[in-house]
């Protein structure tokens, strides 16, 4: 029998993610891990199996708690087509409030590793379906409920939306203007 782990495993992945969201995956070295951390190199092998391994579960951290966060708002209080400009909103705040300008760590990876490494873009697009398959129901739901207009196709509507919601997180890292970044948005929703 093993011995039991002598740290917090939630948290040194959430430091993890941490460091490869700043720096991306290729300029993440272990030493870098080791020092957000805490851990020593063999530990962080002995838990991970490596720095890729410990990538995958990093992924999946952002992946869980960034669709707890979406979901909060799709799920919230609101019409439909307010609670999709509020998530959209949101992003926008959260990009033009960070100050290195990190974006989204699945968009980065996507476009880091996404087309070379086939585990990394698995996950992605795993993330990228969850997610869409969210709005797809909040689309189709307003619908029924006659806010959403009934030539509109959900499937159509939610894949649009996605697609200018991840395209904001990109433009989010390099543009300041908030008013460019709110036209997406009113662009995106006045087509519902």
């Amino acid at each position: 029998m093993g011995r039991p782990r002598e740290f917090d495993d939630a948290a040194v992945v959430d430091a993890a993610m941490e460091v490869f969201w700043s720096k991306g995956y290729e300029s993440t070295s272990t030493e870098d891990l080791c020092a957000r951390t805490g851990l020593g190199r063999g530990s962080l092998y002995n838990a991970y199996g490596s720095k890729h391994g410990l990538y995958e579960r990093a992924l999946r951290r952002y992946a869980e708690v960034g669709f707890s966060a979406q979901a909060e708002i799709l799920n919230g209080p609101g019409g439909v087509k307010q609670r999709l400009r509020a998530l959209m909103v949101a992003v926008i705040d959260t990009d033009l409030g960070d100050p290195v300008k990190r974006g989204c760590l699945a968009v980065n990876a996507a476009v880091d590793a996404g087309g070379t490494d086939d585990v990394v873009a698995e996950q992605v697009l795993r993330q990228f379906s969850r997610f869409e398959t969210a709005v797809f129901e909040v689309i189709a739901r307003g619908q029924r409920d006659g806010e959403v207009a009934a030539d509109v196709d959900p499937l159509v509507a939610a894949r649009s939306f996605v697609s200018a919601y991840y395209g904001l997180r990109v433009l989010g890292k390099v543009v300041r203007d908030r008013r460019v970044l709110e036209d997406v948005v009113e662009g995106v929703v006045a087509r519902l």
